[in-house]
């Protein structure tokens, strides 16, 4: 029975040696802190790695360093012009002092919910209806910079807000869509008369082209034809001139006896054609003069 009971007590007192080492160690990832308390009083943070604490004395609360996200419920915010739209959006978040994430709030995520909220209401209210459309980055930065100002104190960074999602009012959304109709028609109407200068163009520069093309052809041709014409009538002048000068030297080496001989035979040839009248050149006379001389010298010797 003593042996029993002092087994029971060997493994109690094992089991609270294993408890007791386990409250001792902690190992921290290297994106985790340990804010750790020594009899409630904050000694600092600790991590990562291994760290050992004091049984029963010290406490330590897990801190995560990594960037997180936040989703922010649908909000129906009024604008600077009263129109009721509904806003949904996200909030990057991470803490960058595990200390003040641990002593300066309690539940950071129900806290940041609450100054999201009211933050989106004061911005978009000072914002018109048409401005909120347009102008959605302007609407992330200014609400990242004010939550930023709140969550710095709490040892939190907000890096970044994103809106997911504008709704407007309904007539305001039917609205738009018969705006964007509108303005899809008349894209398309500038296209389409665009497209059709554009061809307009196109064809007047071919037409034109064509008949600078025509034109020069012509022109071309014409030159052509004139120089070939040019050079025809030189070559026809030349070889005129060519048969002129050998006439020219032939005649120059007939005797006028033969001369004469020619004239009575054209004479006979006129004689002979059914006209009545004769024109006879002023020449004819000193032709037939030397025929007359001969004739009067065979007279005389006679």
């Amino acid at each position: 029975m003593q042996w029993v009971t002092l087994l029971v007590f060997l493994f109690l007192g094992g089991f609270a040696l294993l408890v007791i080492l386990a409250s001792m160690i902690r190992i921290v990832r290297e994106y985790e802190r340990l804010v750790v308390f020594r009899l409630g009083r904050c000694i600092g943070t600790k991590g990562p790695g291994l760290v050992l604490l004091i049984p029963f004395i010290d406490k330590a609360v897990r801190v995560d360093q990594r960037e997180q996200f936040m989703e922010i419920p649908h909000q129906v915010c009024i604008t600077k012009d009263n129109a009721p739209i509904g806003v949904d959006f996200l909030i990057y978040w991470k803490v960058v002092n595990p200390e003040l994430s641990v002593l300066q709030v309690g539940q950071f995520a129900q806290a940041s919910v609450g100054i999201a909220t009211t933050t989106l209401r004061a911005v978009i209210g000072d914002i018109d209806l048409d401005n909120v459309l347009a102008q959605r980055e302007h609407i992330n930065q200014v609400l990242r910079v004010k939550l930023d100002e709140v969550t710095e104190r709490w040892g939190v960074k907000v890096t970044a807000v994103e809106i997911r999602e504008i709704e407007p009012p309904r007539e305001v959304q039917e609205a738009m869509n018969r705006q964007m109709a509108a303005e899809r028609n008349r894209r398309a109407m500038v296209t389409e008369a665009d497209g059709k200068r554009e061809a307009a163009i196109k064809v007047a520069e071919g037409e034109k082209q064509a008949a600078i093309l025509k034109a020069e052809g012509e022109k071309q041709a014409t030159i052509l034809e004139a120089e070939g014409l040019r050079t025809a009538q030189a070559l026809r002048a030349e070889g005129f001139a060519v048969a002129l000068n050998k006439i020219w030297e032939t005649a120059r080496q007939v005797d006028p006896n033969t001369m004469t001989l020619q004239y009575f035979e054209t004479l006979k040839q006129l004689g002979a054609s059914p006209a009545t009248k004769f024109i006879f050149p002023m020449e004819f006379a000193s032709l037939l003069k030397p025929f007359v001389e001969a004739g009067k010298a065979s007279d005389e010797r006679q």
